[in-house]
């Protein structure tokens, strides 16, 4: 991980909000932005922003997420996504986290994602495998 990455950087992105990100259960006339892709935009928000900051054969994992969802974001409308690096202890990064679409902030939270190697990561997650197999019979 580079020094470049501390505390106060940021990024913002927009989304669209279409179909896939939308929730279905409701009906067409209520197909508004799921909770669970929210979630994942701002993931992919916070891992773009850190992998600017890391050298070659790093990347990050999640690690928590606690954020409100408080504002209907209708399909066709956008959301703009930002992202403050808040807090920065060793490999280990935290977020404050915004969106809001043309109307109103619809969510707010935090989310913290850790800087790992990813030939151990890759290493750890087949050992865990060889045990759940040996586990299994």
């Amino acid at each position: 991980m580079r020094p470049t990455l501390i505390a106060g950087l940021s990024a913002s992105h927009r989304i669209e909000i279409d179909p896939a990100r939308s929730i279905d259960f409701l009906g067409e006339t209520l197909r508004v932005y799921a909770t669970p892709e929210l979630v994942r935009d701002f993931e992919t928000v916070c891992r773009e922003l850190i992998l600017a900051h890391t050298d070659p054969g790093e990347d990050s994992v999640g690690t928590g997420i606690t954020i409100s969802h408080g504002g209907a974001t209708l399909c066709g409308m956008h959301v703009d996504i930002t992202v403050t690096v808040s807090k920065i202890e060793g490999r280990l990064v935290t977020f404050e986290l915004r969106a809001n679409d043309a109307i109103e902030e619809i969510s707010r939270g935090s989310h913290s994602r850790f800087v790992v190697e990813i030939e151990k990561l890759r290493k750890k997650v087949a050992e865990k495998a060889a045990k759940s197999r040996e586990a299994q019979g």
